[in-house]
């Protein structure tokens, strides 16, 4: 058909005094031309209307695979490949009677179709990184580093097919003589590849996910990770500030991730105040009496003091010294306060470690430590909680007989000079 359409075209060409080699020439451009005006009629009809119907039929569809694929564009480049496929296969041998023009149509048409086809690879590497973010076990395995390496590859196997069409030679002598920069290429690549090592180490050991809270004190981050690619891993901080960290350095470095707490049952409160040693004594029979008012510590008081009497009597202990035999005191009955407190407490995981202890005292007193578990892991909440804890506590600490240390204000040197006045 194409050959009878050439053959008028140059009857007609000749039929105006024109030479029949540039009749034949003039010939295939305008064949030429109008398969590219063809091209373009099919483009624009794909366009306007295959695609509106691809979108359509995508948007009624229950599943979510085509829609993404349709956002990323894979449908779209798909319809950019078809027309250049169908000059491809029929423009240079139109102009192949055409000095040079052949072959530059050749290249240009190849180049092109190559760029296609790595941007339709690309949309579908894409819309399979947003398909498999639909799934929950993208939480637990992050492929985006993995995506990211075939895409390199894919980069470097592109460039090296251009490359080969431009020089007009195989791929072959181009990949065998690549292997000569390898140093060079490994010292531009260093970044990518140390990332790619430390992406798979990270996947493979479970280190890190997007949505864990990690800290890494060497680059300020302390925050919830929101994206892990090849080289780096972004992590948004409490203050709403973004880190960024080197994908590597997760490896070679310490950081905290406190993802092992998020998945416990409670977060840790770990605090201590500071009980003045002067304030500490033996519990007087004024003082019991009073503490049995309590209503937490009412029935410890009572069998501690069966206990501490029995062993008294059985040992022949001398009670009219105060230090013999074993007394309570003040701050142990405060410990046991605070111990019922706790365990009375709706908001605290009873499962896990709750312990009031002292600690060594020091130049500031003797340090009371509590240490429990909240039952609400949101912040938050945990610091509220934590805030109302220590509220109560300070507040119980007179009630004992107890005294909290500080370090004295110029208020209390002015009202011990008013005292002294």
């Amino acid at each position: 058909m194409i050959e009878n359409f050439s053959d008028l075209i140059i009857s007609w060409l000749t039929s105006m005094s024109i030479s029949e080699v540039a009749a034949l020439k003039l010939s295939n451009l305008i064949i030429f031309g109008s398969v590219l005006l063809l091209g373009v009629i099919i483009y624009l009809i794909l366009k306007y209307i295959v695609l509106k119907i691809i979108k359509a039929f995508a948007k009624k569809t229950a599943s979510q695979w085509d829609d993404i694929l349709v956002e990323n564009r894979f449908f779209q480049r798909i319809i950019l490949l078809i027309p250049a496929m169908i000059i491809y296969k029929i423009g240079p041998d139109l102009v192949q009677d055409i000095s040079g023009l052949s072959r530059l149509v050749q290249v240009l048409l190849q180049v092109y179709i190559v760029f296609i086809l790595t941007s339709i690879i690309n949309a579908f590497l894409n819309s399979t990184h947003d398909i498999y973010q639909q799934y929950d076990i993208s939480k637990v395995k992050p492929i985006k580093g993995y995506i990211q390496v075939v895409k390199i590859i894919i980069y470097i196997i592109v460039g090296v097919l251009i490359l080969s069409i431009l020089i007009g030679t195989s791929p072959w002598p181009i990949l065998t003589g690549m292997g000569a920069i390898s140093a060079i290429l490994l010292l531009i690549f260093k970044d990518s590849i140390l990332g790619l090592v430390g992406s798979v180490q990270l996947s493979a050991l479970d280190m890190v996910r997007p949505g864990d809270w990690i800290e890494m004190p060497k680059y300020d981050a302390d925050g919830s990770v929101i994206d892990m690619n090849l080289t780096t891993v972004k992590v948004r901080n409490w203050d709403m500030s973004i880190t960024t960290i080197p994908t590597y350095a997760l490896i070679s470095e310490s950081f905290r991730n406190w993802r092992g707490m998020t998945e416990s049952g409670g977060r840790r409160i770990k605090r201590s105040i500071l009980i003045n040693m002067n304030s500490v004594k033996f519990c007087t029979l004024e003082m019991l009496e009073r503490f049995r008012k309590i209503h937490l510590i009412k029935d410890y008081i009572d069998n501690k003091e069966e206990e501490l009497l029995e062993y008294n009597t059985v040992n022949n202990i001398d009670s009219t010294v105060i230090v013999n035999g074993r007394r309570q005191t003040n701050i142990g009955v405060f410990r046991a306060y605070l111990k019922e407190y706790l365990m009375n407490h709706p908001l605290l995981n009873k499962d896990m470690t709750l312990m009031v202890r002292q600690l060594h005292p020091n130049e500031k007193g003797v340090p009371m430590e509590i240490y429990v578990f909240s039952a609400d892991r949101a912040w938050v909440n945990y610091e509220q909680l934590q805030s109302d804890i220590f509220d109560h506590i300070l507040a119980s600490v007179p009630q004992f007989d107890l005294e909290i240390f500080q370090i004295p204000a110029g208020t209390d040197f002015r009202k011990l000079s008013l005292d002294t006045k």
